[in-house]
């Protein structure tokens, strides 16, 4: 998978860089491109990177990102949705429930009395991996020859691995405690947002996908007392193929 670099600064680079080219491929199509499209293919496949980034708990994973769909008509399309990803994020006590962050004070204090020296602050770096499934309707408009736009709900099921990896003896102890013994754990929930990007149509068959997605979850609600906001960017290039509908008569 594509490296990205893990510093705060470069981070926000890559995401500000990235949000830009999707900005102009929704605001900004060429002067070229007006004239509606005259083929729109029944079936469409697409595959391509992608990341999430969910600032609440500093998790920034990469991945692949697989759709595929049928266009019923000529503005709407039905389809399936999967993305796999993989990163690292930072577990703070904050972030924990009320009810495990005092019985981490209360545990901590006595490892103090033991004469432990308790971190400051306390982390406990933990590898993510995820996948997304989601399925349902997306709008699109083909008023330029060159460019489709789209807007969708972003409805599904996220499902997450994540296996602690820390270092010092207090954040053993703790993520031991946290996991009650287990190396990792899984969690699934629904996911609830809304996304939108374009297709550059290169050619009837091939195109250029620039995608997002802002969707809410609460992942490991046993654990952690927060919902948090997650936003995928995907990039990567679109097959259509299938009979012309816009031929066959469909509006």
């Amino acid at each position: 998978m594509p490296y990205v670099p893990q510093s705060g600064l470069a981070r926000t680079r890559i995401r500000v860089a990235i949000l830009w080219l999707f900005a102009l491929a929704l605001l900004l199509p060429p002067s070229t491109a007006f004239g509606q499209q005259t083929y729109v293919s029944r079936f469409n496949t697409y595959i391509g990177y992608t990341f999430l980034d969910s600032p609440h708990v500093s998790l920034f994973e990469n991945g692949l990102h697989f759709q595929t769909g049928v266009n019923p008509t000529t503005w709407l399309a039905l389809g399936f949705d999967y993305s796999f990803s993989e990163g690292n994020l930072t577990l703070t006590p904050n972030l924990l429930t009320t009810a495990l962050q005092q019985e981490l004070a209360v545990e901590l204090a006595e490892l103090a009395k033991l004469g432990y020296s308790i971190p400051s602050p306390l982390t406990v770096s933990t590898h993510s991996a995820t996948q997304t499934f989601a399925g349902g309707p997306q709008l699109e408009f083909r008023h330029f020859s060159k460019v489709t736009l789209f807007v969708r709900p972003s409805i599904g099921v996220i499902y997450e691995r994540a296996t602690p990896h820390p270092v010092g003896v207090i954040p053993v102890i703790v993520a031991g405690g946290l996991l009650n013994g287990k190396t990792f754990t899984t969690d699934s929930t629904p996911f609830y947002g809304f996304g939108g990007g374009a297709d550059w149509n290169f050619s009837k068959h091939v195109a250029l996908r620039v995608q997002a997605d802002l969707v809410h979850d609460h992942l490991f609600s046993n654990l952690l007392k927060d919902g948090r906001l997650t936003t995928r960017f995907s990039i990567g290039p679109t097959f259509n193929f299938g009979s012309n509908i816009r031929k066959a008569g469909s509006l």
